[in-house]
């Protein structure tokens, strides 16, 4: 059996036990800060190995496989002692979807029924200081990616997606992992997982939709976006952040450790191109921390695990933590720099 069946495996089971009525995993004992390079290593290896693995046929939008990456993550949040966030105090939240005709002929290649419901894993560290504890530190990625390609490349249709979005993915799990292990933080810190970015942003939709803080209450939101790989446009062990110029969040948050920069490819307009943008019209600081190179793997089935710069993505993962404890233990609040607050969408009449 291969390793990513066998974590597939337990990754179920848990979810299996949760629905029995097993209960939950017993909280942590809150004693370490930094989980150890050697440990975060092996995790940040297994939960790439399952997301990225070829039996998970590249995590489709509204597919089983999309929905078994759910479960794992959801099995991740609950081994943790954290809170449930999602549906019914459970950490999976279901999120109706209406396809097109277009769509639904899309995910049949890999779905004999196009399913009707996308699933976001949610989890919630919840703040200890009373007076800050009602405000919201929200770390997102998505774990979706494109499926099965109609047509084999090189004998190749698997989408793995391993920068996209495995990695991002990868990222709010270890995050999740070390700041569950460290002293409770003084804000709560909200970990959510959309599903079926790719397909149109339908998971991050149904989180604001039905949130599980208010919106108002998140002082910011940080999204992990493709940080498999180093940029060769920024300098090595480097970070970054879309939308840099547009608030004060960024270069804070590099005076506090983090290895962030400003986005050096602006007529991408990335900004605009992840679940971020969604929060950010509402108004909340919302921007995404890449590497993203522009590489040719982009949305291609050579998109693997064999190409992810583990050294950098751990590297990556681990200088994010200091500053991320920072902002949930501190009580400033980022802004808006002029003009740099994104225009709300009018909906169509």
């Amino acid at each position: 059996m291969h390793f990513a069946c066998r974590l597939c495996a337990a990754a179920v089971c848990s979810v299996m036990l949760c629905a029995a009525g097993a209960s939950a995993a017993p909280a942590p004992k809150r004693t370490s800060v930094k989980q150890p390079p050697a440990e975060l290593a092996h995790s940040v290896h297994a939960d790439m190995d399952f997301l990225a693995a070829d039996e998970m046929h590249g995590r489709g939008s509204l597919t089983r496989d999309e929905h078994l990456a759910a479960l794992y993550c959801a099995s991740v949040f609950e081994s943790l002692g954290l809170k449930p966030a999602g549906d019914d105090d459970s950490f999976l939240q279901q999120v109706p979807v209406t396809l097109s005709d277009r769509a639904k002929q899309r995910i049949t290649r890999y779905e004999d029924v196009p399913r009707t419901s996308t699933w976001n894993a949610v989890a919630m560290l919840p703040g200890s200081d009373p007076a800050l504890k009602g405000e919201v530190v929200l770390l997102t990625a998505h774990l979706d990616h494109l499926g099965v390609a109609a047509q084999p490349v090189n004998g190749d249709a698997i989408y793995n997606g391993a920068d996209d979005d495995a990695s991002g993915t990868t990222a709010v799990l270890n995050l999740a992992r070390a700041l569950a292990a460290g002293r409770a933080p003084r804000r709560t810190i909200v970990f959510a997982l959309f599903g079926s970015e790719e397909l149109g942003g339908y998971g991050a939709r149904g989180f604001l939709e039905h949130p599980p803080v208010p919106l108002t209450s998140i002082v910011a939101n940080l999204e992990f976006e493709m940080i498999g790989r180093p940029d060769p446009a920024v300098p090595a062990g480097t970070l970054w952040l879309t939308g840099y110029e547009r608030s004060n969040l960024g270069p804070t948050l590099a005076a506090h450790g983090a290895h962030l920069l400003g986005d050096p490819h602006p007529d991408q307009h990335f900004f605009e191109r992840s679940d971020n943008i969604q929060l950010a019209r509402q108004g909340t600081i919302a921007q995404t921390v890449s590497s993203f190179g522009l590489h040719k793997d982009y949305h291609q089935v050579s998109d693997e695990l064999k190409t992810i710069d583990f050294a950098h993505m751990i590297t990556a993962i681990q200088s994010m933590e200091a500053p991320v404890r920072w902002l949930a233990n501190t009580a400033w609040r980022p802004e808006w720099k002029p003009g740099g607050k994104p225009e709300p969408v009018t909906p169509r009449q």
